[in-house]
């Protein structure tokens, strides 16, 4: 992505409205490029798992979940190298976007809050009722597992219908994150760009309840 023109969230909406988004090779690198993988990951939102031991963290209310509040740390904490990750795709470029694409009610994280400090979220866009995650990250044991279970629960309860992961990792595997290939990948997409929906900031105890019976009903014969 070289060249004079300035890339703006609309462009970059409507790069993720046909199936293509934008990575830089490090975070010292200032040009961007565009991705269009062959196979997409996708975390079907009806099918997520959930280990036993995260289903009881969830249950416990170890930390408080925010939406929104701090998007600026998260995405910078989504940047920041850890011992598995020298490095980032996460530039300033990057920051700055979808920065103001939250600004624009498009991006948005899911938070988890423990003693007054951030310790794990994400972040990601939603476009219809599509939801396209971006990055995670966790500073204490299974904060970014608990953030992104509360991620799959407001998209279910907004109504979303696609949760696109770019890739599919082994951790992500895990909960259920699928490949699918490309032209199916933007079929779906196409659907889900059309549909509306809501991304819920809140949660009440009785879905959160609910929704961990359901996850762990396709899990009860194998745990």
């Amino acid at each position: 992505m070289r060249g004079a023109m300035r890339l703006t969230p609309d462009i970059l909406l409507r790069a993720y409205a046909i199936g293509i988004f934008p990575m830089a090779e490090s975070r010292d690198q200032t040009d961007l490029h565009w991705i269009d993988p062959k196979l997409r990951g996708v975390l079907p939102l009806d099918r997520f798992h959930a280990s036993r031991k995260l289903r009881r963290r969830i249950r416990r209310g170890d930390f408080e979940i925010r939406c929104d509040t701090a998007f600026a740390e998260v995405i910078r904490a989504c940047a920041e190298p850890t011992p598995m990750r020298r490095d980032t795709w996460i530039n300033p470029t990057i920051e700055r976007l979808y920065t103001e694409l939250h600004e624009a009610g498009f991006a948005h994280t899911v938070e988890c809050w423990q003693e007054g400090r951030l310790v794990g979220g994400l972040y990601g866009v939603a476009l219809g009722a599509a939801f396209f995650g971006e990055s995670m990250f966790s500073r204490v044991t299974d904060a970014s597992k608990v953030a992104l279970a509360h991620l799959v629960l407001r998209l279910r309860k907004g109504g979303f219908q696609l949760l696109d992961t770019q890739f599919v990792t082994p951790h992500l595997q895990r909960f259920g994150a699928i490949e699918m290939p490309r032209e199916e990948y933007r079929s779906r997409l196409a659907r889900a760009i059309t549909t509306e929906a809501a991304f819920p900031h809140t949660v009440e105890d009785d879905e959160i309840a609910a929704f961990l019976r359901d996850i762990a009903a396709p899990l009860a014969a194998v745990e």
